[in-house]
């Protein structure tokens, strides 16, 4: 905490503010214009508060070693040579010609992934004055605007589920904590609702721009440049969505009968190849690397760089093989969505942790109580096929591959407003008039 978060912050929290409550009747409507502000507020405490617990409870950590060890250098250079600072943005991690001054300070300067968050906090603090506080308020907004797109993708298809749906993907607590400051997954959180967005302007509203289709592409880039595992459990998912609004618009049961094996065909090879893609190239990501990293990745945050924290878990063994994942796939899946389990809590922050994905599993049982086996018969719905696809593949990657509570919290975030969707939507699943039935949370 330095004496311009206390100046500088304020005045940006207030510019926001002031900018938000003008935009609001823009992008609201009469039932969801109460939740802008507070879903927006709450993120910028999100991203505060993270803040505080890196500094005082952690004494440092990612957050800051992206900006005060990082993004501040590179707006110095540019205070100090605006030639040489802006060059930071065109330039590739490792290069440190003509900048090794500020370059051999930036910890994250190294790290490919790491550096895109470096040069978009850097961005920021061009309006900031490289301000901590004041630069995760602007992350914070950042974040908001991922979030409030995937409220509306799914509002504009179920409008009678609006609180639900603001629940789940406005007000779930882990994510606006690790989803709002200056960490990597806030960047990655907001494109994802952003792309989603997107994804349905042009394939269910059939709204085709440029403009969109520019913001499309620039938010699968930042995903890809920073968590490129993430797109391979995204983009698979996106192709079935896409795939099974078109069937579901086929108005002969018959035709749609024949045409799902070839669909199906289909889906399979782009999804294969979609993933393959991604990774072509890369020495973690590639498909004959993927086991191989996950092993790696697993028992470094297990054994090494989570070694302190004290909150290790294991599935089981991991030899490198494709095969020792998918065995673990049920215990990955579960501890990504339902654990840490109460009985497991050794600190503060785990017990908020355990107290959500507690909720998490009583509200997944009590769903399946009450569905028993019309379950399946939700899945019939292509937002839930979906959202589904996408939560429960995105945790078996992160929970096979994490093996320390501490660091699952934050990762999987990305996952929780989907599978909560998905909950939400296989609960009011369309009657048998195909309408949908309201009901509350509170019940």
């Amino acid at each position: 905490m330095e004496i311009r978060d206390v100046i500088v912050t304020p005045v940006v929290i207030l510019a926001v503010l002031f900018v938000a409550y003008f935009i609001r009747p823009r992008v609201t409507d009469d039932l969801t214009r109460k939740y802008f502000l507070p879903a927006l507020v709450l993120k910028i405490f999100g991203a505060i508060a993270l803040g505080f617990i890196y500094q005082f409870y952690y004494s440092g950590g990612d957050t800051f070693n992206y900006h005060t060890h990082g993004s501040r250098h590179m707006w110095e250079a540019i205070i100090e040579s605006p030639s040489k600072g802006l060059s930071f943005f065109f330039r590739e991690a490792s290069d440190y010609q003509g900048v090794y001054k500020y370059a051999s300070r930036i910890l994250f300067f190294n790290d490919p992934n790491s550096l895109v968050v470096v040069k978009f906090a850097a961005l920021l603090d061009l309006f900031t004055f490289s301000t901590y506080s004041a630069t995760a308020t602007l992350f914070a907004v950042f974040s908001f605007i991922g979030a409030w797109c995937l409220f509306i993708t799914f509002y504009r298809q179920y409008p009678k589920l609006y609180y639900q749906l603001a629940i789940a993907t406005l007000f779930i607590p882990s994510v606006i904590f690790w989803g709002s400051g200056i960490l990597k997954d806030s960047i990655v959180l907001s494109c994802l609702g952003i792309a989603t967005f997107q994804f349905y302007k042009f394939f269910t509203e059939r709204r085709l721009s440029i403009i969109n289709l520019m913001v499309l592409l620039i938010s699968l880039y930042l995903i890809f440049s920073i968590k490129k595992f993430i797109l391979q459990a995204y983009l698979p998912a996106v192709i079935l969505w896409i795939v099974a609004k078109n069937i579901s618009r086929v108005p002969s049961l018959v035709a749609r009968m024949m045409i799902v094996p070839f669909m199906a065909g289909l889906i399979a090879y782009s999804a294969y190849y979609s993933v393959i893609k991604v990774g072509e190239g890369d020495s973690k990501y590639s498909v004959d690397k993927l086991a191989e990293t996950v092993k790696v990745t697993a028992y470094d945050i297990r054994y090494w760089s989570g070694r302190e924290a004290g909150s290790g878990y294991s599935l089981g063994e991991l030899d490198g093989s494709f095969g020792s994942m998918v065995k673990l796939a049920p215990q990955a899946i579960n501890v990504s969505l339902f654990r840490p389990y109460l009985w497991e809590v050794k600190n503060p922050l785990m017990l908020l942790s355990a107290l959500e994905a507690t909720f998490f599993l009583f509200f997944t049982l009590y769903v399946l109580a009450k569905k028993r086996l019309r379950f399946f018969q939700a899945l019939a719905d292509p937002n839930i096929i979906f959202a589904y696809t996408f939560s429960l593949s995105f945790a078996f990657a992160v929970g096979v591959s994490t093996f320390n509570f501490g660091t699952l919290a934050r990762y999987k975030i990305p996952l929780l407003p989907f599978f909560a969707t998905a909950l939400i939507l296989t609960y009011n699943h369309l009657n048998n008039e195909r309408k949908l039935i309201e009901f509350d949370l509170t019940e």
